[in-house]
């Protein structure tokens, strides 16, 4: 089933719309996708904190509070700033597999003046289940959530870790 982005990106302004705060923006933008997007198992947001991800809004089960920067696919997507499209996550050095089922991964960063406070971060348990267009989808949602929040609402937030 292909997702229209477009009209996801329409609902997602419509959502953060007013609202500078960036946990309840996140929690409602994970809530859309976790609506919007079948066959996943997680949808979440990840905050930069003193150097590694910290968990943020999400729906799906219980997840890793903290990744390392650079470790994992979304430490790895924060560290490269660029969004990741794994096909399989048991084949990706270094996974952490924080819910077992999940098999593919789509890890979008999140800038704010050019560095990286977050990451969005969508599984399924499907293999290859996400596309390049469903990168290209969460990479503009991403950018959405980059430029909808006021960061430094979020106490100890940073940009990348240096």
């Amino acid at each position: 089933m292909k997702t229209d982005y477009s009209f996801l990106l329409k609902q997602a302004r419509a959502l953060t719309e007013g609202v500078r705060h960036p946990v309840p923006n996140l929690a409602n933008l994970s809530a859309l996708l976790w609506q919007s997007l079948p066959d996943i198992n997680w949808a979440g947001f990840y905050f930069t904190a003193k150097g590694e991800l910290l968990l943020g809004p999400f729906q799906g089960k219980p997840a890793c509070v903290r990744i390392p920067w650079g470790k994992g696919v979304c430490g790895t997507a924060a560290q490269r700033a660029e969004t990741l499209l794994v096909p399989d996550v048991h084949l990706f050095p270094g996974h952490i597999a924080c819910d077992s089922a999940s098999r593919s991964e789509v890890v979008a960063p999140i800038l704010t003046a050019g560095q990286v406070v977050g990451v969005l971060d969508i599984d399924s348990p499907l293999p290859s289940r996400f596309t390049e267009e469903d990168a290209q989808g969460l990479t503009q949602l991403a950018a959405l959530a980059g430029e909808a929040c006021d960061w430094l609402l979020i106490s100890g937030a940073q940009g990348a870790a240096k």
